[in-house]
């Protein structure tokens, strides 16, 4: 019973102690962490709209996507030199990838033009769906389409996107994922919207 109090006394001590150095790290490193996420979202922003002088945050809440697939995260304003709108990007949240939640930026012209995408975080299958930058990125760039679809047999038409041979999963995360940022857009966003 003693060696019992004494064991447990030093599991509390240890306990202790471990929870005081996890919270100095996290406190050390919260600030530069999140320096880092912000840069790497102005990197994003500037990705797809290159043309893009300065980026204006537009305060809204989340909102959920068709059916829940994704939600847009957040909306910045792309500004030319003189401060004049060129469009908008778009922080979407996938929640149908294959390895769990795929985030990205999607730059929109204010006549409906998808600049294209720029990939924030994924953990898809190495091989298979991680080849998104490659194959997946490059189709959505300079496409004017109101709604996107997947296809498995190549696409012939300028609303449709090639799917990953072997990684539909994360082909129609991605392209549900830009209909949802097209549909925010398009009712929120584009001349006429309620935001």
């Amino acid at each position: 019973m003693k060696n019992m109090m004494k064991d447990a006394a030093i599991l509390f001590a240890i306990t202790i102690c471990a929870g005081l150095i996890l919270g100095f790290v996290y406190q050390l490193t919260k600030e530069p962490i999140a320096e880092q996420e912000l840069k790497a979202k102005m990197e994003a922003y500037q990705e797809v709209f290159t043309d893009a002088a300065s980026f204006v945050t537009l305060e809204h809440a989340a909102e959920e996507g068709t059916a829940e697939a994704a939600v847009v995260d957040g909306a910045v304003a792309a500004l030319d030199a003189n401060n004049n709108t060129l469009g908008y990007v778009l922080t979407i949240t996938s929640h149908e990838g294959y390895g769990g939640d795929i985030t990205f930026t999607m730059g929109v012209r204010m006549d409906g033009t998808l600049n294209g995408i720029s990939i924030l975080a994924i953990s898809e299958t190495p091989g298979l769906g991680m080849k998104a930058e490659d194959v997946l990125k490059p189709q959505f760039a300079d496409k004017l389409a109101e709604r996107f679809e997947s296809t498995k047999t190549g696409a012939v038409a300028d609303n449709q996107i090639d799917a990953i041979s072997g990684a539909t999963i994360t082909t129609n995360a991605f392209v549900n994922g830009v209909n949802v940022g097209l549909e925010f857009f398009h009712s929120e966003l584009q001349e006429g919207g309620t935001y």
